[in-house]
């Protein structure tokens, strides 16, 4: 039982168990009969994706400072309410459940997917 990140649209790995998208949009020109086929998502689950403005933030981010300030903004934003709570609902299932998380960059270290590892380890959960 654990939380595995991955990334969207790449092969399944055994044992993964469903997908949530934590993306801020539908993978573009895929009907969405097929995102569980195409490997995108079973669960799309934008409350835990940056803010239309991070996203930008992030995609425009040449330093690591750039980085580090976009990072800033996004964990201030997974501390509201709803976001904080789901956080904690994953966490706790992961002792119970295999799933996985995931968004479409290619290099985790830029993805806001890395910071949602760190969030989720912080509470606890098992991260395959």
């Amino acid at each position: 039982m654990a939380i595995h990140i991955v990334r969207l649209g790449t092969p399944r790995g055994q044992g993964e168990g469903p997908r949530l998208g934590t993306v801020r949009r539908p993978p573009r020109g895929v009907p969405k009969s097929e995102f569980a086929r195409r490997d995108f998502y079973d669960v799309w689950l934008p409350a835990l994706s940056p803010s239309a403005e991070l996203v930008a933030q992030a995609l425009a981010a040449e330093d690591e400072r750039q980085w580090k300030q976009f990072r800033r903004k996004f964990e201030a934003q997974m501390k509201a309410p709803d976001a904080s709570h789901l956080l904690d609902a994953l966490a706790a299932l992961s002792h119970h459940a295999s799933f996985a998380i995931g968004c479409y960059c290619e290099d985790e270290t830029r993805c806001h997917r890395s910071i949602l590892r760190e969030l989720l380890s912080r509470r606890g959960a098992q991260i395959a």
